[in-house]
């Protein structure tokens, strides 16, 4: 049996990731060749990629990258949050925004295909689930497009990196309101801008059930019209951005904030971990 250093299981480790008996393992078996060991263990790993194929992957974080006309925020998913707060996972976030910063990529599947380090955005999350030992996926991506950026990345556990991340793009010159906006959208999570932005479907079936509720709880039938819309507007105040009322002052709506600081929303995109 090879004569296995504490060194170099440590730097074996430093450098993948992987678990202490694994990697002394792999060491044993490689005779103490560090490079050798380094194959074994990523063969090993991919091997258990396809068995982790059909596990969840609920932990893991926000991250996102800006240049020059857009913004790309995405959802990097694991299994665990031991591998959540991983440095080699956060790394791994870190070298995917990177990559795709001037790809154009607007889809998991075009951000997947694109080059980086000699192989593919898909080809560094294969890997490093081979050594890590969980299932990592990227599970959403979105590039807005805009002039200017507000970002909020926002840590709900102060041992986990951020788990939700806001992107606002707009117009206008107040970038300390727009950032305060995206800190709204993290807490409001609006799903529309406007009221316009709601597809008329969504607003059919949201009158369709408010409907069926106030008729069974008796109200009046020729009451129904008033209290159905009266509930189909404060459904319109919970999902545009605009109509929000605003997080940090419920006296005035978002609209209103932002036409007092001279801004306009063009776009913006939220993530939370999960969901």
């Amino acid at each position: 049996m090879a004569d296995v250093s504490l060194a170099d299981i440590k730097a074996l480790r430093d450098r993948l990731g992987t678990g202490m008996v694994d990697t002394k393992n792999a060491l044993v078996e490689a005779e103490g060749d560090i490079e050798k060991a380094v194959e074994i263990l990523r063969l090993k790993g991919a091997k258990g990629n396809a068995k982790r194929a059909d596990r969840s992957t609920s932990e893991g974080l926000v991250a996102f990258v800006e240049s020059a006309t857009a913004t790309t925020l995405i959802e990097l998913a694991c299994e665990t949050d031991f591998v959540a707060k991983n440095e080699k996972f956060v790394a791994l976030a870190d070298k995917i925004v990177a990559a795709l910063a001037d790809s154009g990529a607007e889809t998991v599947d075009a951000a997947l295909a694109v080059a980086v380090d000699g192989t593919t955005v898909a080809g560094l999350i294969e890997d490093q689930a081979a050594t890590i030992g969980e299932k990592i996926e990227l599970r959403r991506v979105v590039r807005i497009p805009g002039e200017k950026f507000a970002v909020y990345l926002h840590q709900t556990s102060k041992d986990l990196p951020p788990q939700i991340g806001v992107v606002v793009a707009y117009t206008g010159d107040d970038a300390d309101t727009a950032r305060s906006i995206a800190q709204h959208i993290s807490f409001a999570d609006p799903q529309y801008l406007t009221r316009d932005d709601i597809p008329e479907s969504v607003l059919e079936n949201e009158r369709r059930i408010v409907t069926e509720i106030t008729r069974n709880e008796g109200k009046p039938e020729a009451a129904l019209p008033k209290i159905v819309e009266g509930r189909l507007s404060a459904f319109t105040k919970q999902v545009a951005l605009a109509e929000q009322e605003y997080a940090r002052d419920n006296s005035k709506s978002v609209a209103t904030v932002l036409k007092d600081a001279g801004l306009s929303v063009t776009g913006f995109a939220r993530f939370k971990v999960g969901a």
